[in-house]
Order: structure tokens, then sequence, then C-alpha cells
């Protein structure tokens, strides 16, 4: 798995660097297809932000997370990005499966009209 950190505002230490990595081995254990990860930490106005990129089969993947304690902004971003890893995996097992054939719903006034209602 390849973390590339890097810091807007921000020095990127080794703590932030260890825990951005024990944050994201949880969600590498549910989608072992993810390969690397581009992860931004900036400090604007007073607040962290923190953005999370990946591919996931193909698509890009991103989330992003606001707060003004750096440490629960990685981790809502990481909550993010778990739920959006999630929707994604939806879809794809979703475009699997075989779909439904929708025929038209006959009308009322149609089967009305065919009935003998003569007797």
């Amino acid at each position: 798995m390849k973390i590339q950190i890097s810091g807007h505002h921000v020095e990127v230490t080794d703590s932030v660097r260890t825990h951005v990595e024990e944050k994201l081995a949880k969600i590498v254990k549910h989608f072992p297809g993810l390969i690397g990860f581009d992860v931004i930490i900036a400090k604007e106005h007073g607040e962290y932000q923190a953005d999370l990129r990946t591919n996931y089969e193909g698509v890009a993947v991103a989330a992003s997370g606001n707060d003004p304690v750096m440490y629960p902004a990685i981790a809502n971003a990481v909550k993010k990005l778990d739920a959006a890893l999630k929707h994604r995996k939806g879809q794809l097992k979703a475009d699997l499966h075989e779909k439904p054939v929708c025929t038209t719903p006959p009308i009322a006034h149609e089967i009305i009209q065919e009935m003998d209602l003569s007797k």
C-alpha cells in the first residue's frame, strides 16, 4: 500500500504519518484491491482539512473531512472514504446481477374496454 502524504501549511510529522497509516490500514482490510492513497492535510482559517483520494476498480474515489483539530479531521475523512468505497462496491455488485425485465403494466381502462360487460 502506497500512501503519499503532503501538508499545506502543516508539517507532516512521523506521528501524523503513522496515524494516517493506521486509519487507512483498516480500509485496506475491507478493500484489498486498493493500491495507493493521496492524502493532503491543510490548515486554513484555523481549521484542518484532510483530503483523501484513491482509485477503486478504475474509478477515482475521494473524501474530505474538516475539524478544528487535525486528528479528528483525518478520522472524518477516512470514515467518509470508507462509506464512498462501500457505495462503489455496492454499485459494482449490482451491475453483476441480472436486471429484471420491465413490462408495461396493463392500463385499467384498456382492460375494462376489452371485457364483455353485457352479461
